[in-house]
């Protein structure tokens, strides 16, 4: 009966340990680029995982404003094609979203890439849950 106890324990904390997301709330997660997630130059690869909007969204709810503020968004549309070999059809295109959290007088446009991934990190203004 001990060692069922002690395996239930054993891998509930396991399981506790991991994340559904590979950010965690560090300052090591902080973009120091400003250009980061804000240009279609630089923007947030959310690629891999489930992939596509799942993605984008999933990396969106995860972020919150400078004190722990509520963030909302919307998706304003797509632009910016752009080869990529992650693409079935060679090519995609960035998604735009507006993201704002209360007190914010203004929003931000954020570029993200379904199709590539890269090291995501937060971007300049905001901060994970």
């Amino acid at each position: 009966m001990k060692k069922i106890i002690l395996s239930v324990l054993v891998f509930g904390l396991m399981g506790s340990c991991s994340s559904s997301t590979n950010l965690a709330d560090s300052s090591s997660n902080q973009s120091t680029d400003s250009t980061y997630g804000l240009t279609e130059k630089n923007p947030i690869k959310v690629g891999g995982g489930e992939g596509g909007p799942v993605s984008e969204r999933k990396y969106l709810n995860s972020l919150s404003g400078p004190n722990g503020e509520a963030v909302t968004y919307h998706r304003i549309g797509s632009c910016c094609f752009f080869k990529s070999k992650s693409s079935p059809m060679g090519g995609g295109l960035l998604d735009k979203y507006s993201v704002t959290y209360k007190g914010k007088k203004d929003t931000v446009v954020l570029y993200l890439n379904m199709y590539e991934k890269g090291k995501l990190v937060v971007p300049i203004g905001f901060r994970m849950k």
